[in-house]
């Protein structure tokens, strides 16, 4: 998302005060977002949408007045089309299909983390943007791709899904690549590990490597994000 874009509002429903205030900030801790209010029940947040523009619902599936996708069907019979990434502990399947009809382009199961929370926003702005300019099928089908977040099941042995993560964002946070010594550095493991995530993530087409001439000896790759991948 470009600096000159409006940022996409998000309104946190989350029925817990000190989790509310949490997700308020993490939001607004990543660029191109910002969070319009917070609502702790289903009737407060119908009272903030029907006064305020917003683009997101960050919503909890359980609140103390209604279920979350209930919530999200009257809102839409109402006529408000905010996307919403459901936050939930639950991990039924039904539930998760249900969604999908109501406008929930995401899921991210309690308790998460705020580079878990970076990465759905990161994911949906990517969709946003991607879904607006396209012209055919192939354009489409790569528009909800970015949506799709890498399974842990899919990862090699010995790899973690949450160390991925935060592979990832280093990465993803320095547009002009970095070394596994420096990946090492910003994420607190080992050069080797740091390497090994490096390359998992090139295998599957998300990073680039190239090797990096300085000093005198040998040259040390140096791994980027591709840019526009999920």
């Amino acid at each position: 998302m470009t600096e000159d874009r409006d940022p996409i509002r998000v309104l946190v429903v989350e029925d817990d005060p000190v989790a509310a205030d949490a997700h308020v900030l993490y939001v607004g801790r990543v660029p191109g977002f910002t969070a319009v209010g917070k609502a702790h029940s289903g009737a407060e947040a119908r009272r903030v949408l029907d006064r305020t523009p917003v683009d997101l619902l960050l919503l909890d599936l359980h609140l103390p007045d209604v279920h979350g996708l209930q919530l999200a069907r009257s809102l839409r019979a109402a006529g408000h089309h905010a996307d919403v990434i459901a936050v939930t502990s639950a991990r039924d399947l039904t539930v998760v299909r249900e969604g999908v009809s109501l406008g929930v382009v995401q899921y991210v199961l309690k308790p998460f983390t705020f580079a878990t929370l970076r990465d759905r926003l990161v994911r949906y702005a990517e969709f946003r943007q991607a879904a607006g300019e396209a012209s055919g099928q192939d354009e489409v089908d790569r528009a909800l791709a970015t949506l799709r977040a890498p399974g842990p099941a899919a990862l090699p042995k010995g790899l973690s899904a949450p160390t991925l993560e935060r592979v990832t964002h280093a990465l993803r946070d320095r547009p002009e690549g970095l070394t596994a010594t420096g990946v090492a550095e910003a994420v607190g493991i080992s050069r080797i590990t740091a390497r090994r995530y490096l390359e998992h993530l090139v295998d599957t087409g998300r990073a680039a490597r190239r090797p990096q001439y300085g000093a005198v000896g040998r040259p040390e790759l140096q791994y980027r994000w591709e840019s526009g991948r999920p």
